[in-house]
């Protein structure tokens, strides 16, 4: 079974779409809860607001759990899923919501079974979706052996790490792949709405899509989601010389020759140092440096008025261009973009 392409015109095919949303006590609340209520909405809310009566629903959205069984979050609210996945064995779409797991870990092998009914659903035609940290559990299926995929940015590495198959997309907040697109993936966890919008879009209309959007007042990441991301915490090493040696740079990052520098310090050969530097965080000593004064230049443009170029310098570049070209490279948006869009706290 596939999916029904549903025509612009909404009357291709009154028969709703099953979308199963995956439940778990790791899931994240709002995430899951705002995916099944957005779903419903689809030709209900929009007439409503404009006196009209309501279509016939677009999807038929359920929360289903491997025993369907309640179950607390992980911020305490008490869940009561709609049934078991075994009700629904061939659904027409499969949505995995943010999951709230150990970065550090493989997932728990009791996602073993759900993973397998995620791949049972797709050989029988399913469109298999995610958002968020939920791409782990799509990986575990195999389907993203591959291909390409993406999830928060900060879960990329740990996702690199326990799927090396896995073309991590950091840069993406939608990324479809897999024979007709029956794979796609979202990045942070406020990307479910890039994914819904995207699947009323392919499975009912633009149009529709359009009116969603104006409906709850959300709209596309259109500038992906690098701008977000910070210096994972999994970078700070456990090494003794190089966290020693990280401790040094976040207060001399203008340093002219960083690595040198650190190396010195740690009292080992650079050559040495660079081994276990990389070994350690998983970046070589200067991507760690530039990413350390990209989180600094991004710190002062949310924060401060500062010029531009004045930035630059204090971050250590004597060329502003080059800073510049670096944190469009690293951030997706240039600088003076960055700061336009950065959301600050009003006076007092």
């Amino acid at each position: 079974m596939k999916p029904v392409q549903i025509g612009n015109d909404g009357a291709a095919d009154p028969r709703p779409l099953t979308a199963v949303v995956i439940a778990t006590p790791h899931a994240g609340t709002s995430g899951t809860f705002a995916i099944l209520e957005v779903l419903r909405s689809v030709g209900r809310s929009w007439e409503l607001l404009h006196g009209d009566a309501p279509r016939a629903p677009r999807f038929r959205p359920c929360l289903l759990s491997l025993d369907g069984a309640p179950y607390a979050t992980p911020s305490g609210i008490l869940v009561h899923p709609h049934g078991k996945l075994a009700d629904e064995p061939a659904p027409d779409i499969v949505i995995v919501p943010e999951l709230l797991v150990d970065l550090s870990q493989p997932l728990p092998e009791h996602y073993g079974p759900v993973a397998r009914w995620i791949r049972s659903a797709y050989d029988n035609g399913a469109i298999v979706t995610s958002v968020c940290s939920g791409t782990l559990l799509v990986a575990k299926t195999g389907l993203l052996d591959g291909a390409e995929a993406t999830t928060h940015w900060g879960y990329c590495d740990s996702m690199a790490r326990h799927f090396p198959n896995v073309r991590v997309r950091k840069e993406r907040v939608l990324v479809p792949a897999g024979d007709g697109h029956r794979i796609i993936t979202a990045g942070g966890a406020s990307s479910w709405y890039d994914l819904l919008l995207y699947l009323v879009a392919r499975f009912v209309s633009p149009e529709e899509a359009r009116r969603v959007a104006k409906v709850w007042h959300i709209a596309p990441h259109e500038h992906g989601q690098l701008h977000f991301a910070g210096l994972p915490a999994k970078r700070r090493a456990e090494d003794q010389a190089v966290a020693s040696a990280q401790a040094w740079i976040a207060d001399n990052y203008k340093n002219a020759n960083p690595v040198a520098a650190m190396a010195a310090r740690s009292g080992l050969t650079e050559r040495s140092f660079l081994a276990r530097f990389r070994r350690a965080t998983g970046m070589s000593p200067m991507d760690y440096v530039q990413a350390l004064r990209i989180e600094e230049a991004k710190h002062l443009l949310e924060t401060t008025d500062i010029a531009l170029d004045e930035i630059a310098v204090e971050m250590g570049y004597v060329e502003p261009a080059s800073f510049r070209r670096l944190f469009r490279k690293s951030v997706g948006l240039s600088p003076s973009a960055y700061r336009r869009q950065c959301w600050r706290m009003p006076a007092s």
